[in-house]
């Protein structure tokens, strides 16, 4: 049985979350008073013991994934993945456990890429919805067909779709999308990631990425935007490039890694959303 370790992305943080591995592992502290001072503010109160509107200011929600997740993944003796994978944001994650990244740069990227996403959502409106129960086939010409930015741009699990753009994109396709789909549900977001309006935000993450160290990882990552086992430091950082303009292809990826072999996932981080998804991505027999 070969075993792969999943990262999940912003909305699974939760107040207190990382306060189990503070009070249990002196390398943990460590790593959470790190954090702090790359930060330049103390983010670990704010995850043990902040509020729920704390933990949604977009500079604090994906740094706390982040460290909740590379934190969870060193705290373990036995982690010795034989491949990873994370879910947008936590594509972050886990190349910085698999050593790809410091935990330091892994954690600047983060930062940056938060504050390059909330600059793009605030120069144009913009929105996502999860569409539910309807084809990839279906979702996908919807967005097409209509004369807006509007994209699928999160392949969840089958059956569930998020789409990503304009405020009357969003509308327009949730309207041609009515009685082929079971419902669609606006998502409670700033605007609209993993599609063409985070451009900006892609140039400046861009530049980031080009200017950090990467090393060799530990093993294979599969990357969101192609699906693909990756180890080469080039391709992995042009996928990184690449991810906030591109599809989250979650739903390829598991199928592909366990294609590849791999039937055994743990998840690292707050939650257990990716969990849930693996088990309608790869239906077991009875």
């Amino acid at each position: 049985m070969s075993r792969a370790y999943v990262f999940p992305g912003q909305g699974a943080q939760f107040v207190g979350m990382g306060q189990d591995l503070y009070d249990s592992s002196d390398k943990a502290r460590q790593l959470f008073e790190e954090a702090n001072e790359v930060l330049g503010f103390d983010i670990t109160s704010m995850m043990f013991s902040g509020t729920d509107d704390d933990l949604k200011q977009t500079k604090v929600t994906q740094p706390a994934v982040f460290i909740h997740s590379v934190i969870a993944a060193m705290a373990l003796e036995d982690f010795c993945p034989a491949a990873v994978a994370g879910h947008s944001l936590g594509e972050f994650s886990a190349l910085a456990a698999i050593g790809c990244l410091s935990f330091a740069d892994g954690l600047r990227l983060v930062a940056k890429r938060a504050a390059a996403m909330q600059k793009a959502c605030e120069s144009q409106k913009s929105t996502m919805a999860a569409v539910v129960g309807g084809t990839d086939e279906d979702v996908i010409a919807a967005c097409n067909a209509v004369d807006e930015i509007v994209v699928a741009a999160n392949f969840n699990c089958p059956g569930q779709i998020a789409i990503s753009g304009t405020l009357s994109g969003i509308e327009k396709v949730s309207q041609s999308l009515k009685g082929k789909v079971k419902r669609i549900l606006p998502l409670k977001v700033g605007g609209a990631f993993h599609s063409p309006l985070m451009e900006p935000a892609r140039l400046e993450l861009a530049q980031a990425i080009a200017a950090t160290t990467f090393s060799k990882p530990r093993c294979p990552i599969y990357q969101n935007v192609d699906a693909h086992a990756h180890t080469d430091v080039d391709d992995i950082k042009q996928n990184l490039m690449s991810q906030l303009t591109s599809p989250v292809l979650w739903t390829q990826t598991i199928l592909q890694m366990h294609h590849d072999g791999f039937d055994d996932f743990i998840e690292l981080g707050p939650g257990t959303v990716l969990s849930g998804l693996i088990k309608r991505i790869i239906v077991r027999p009875n």
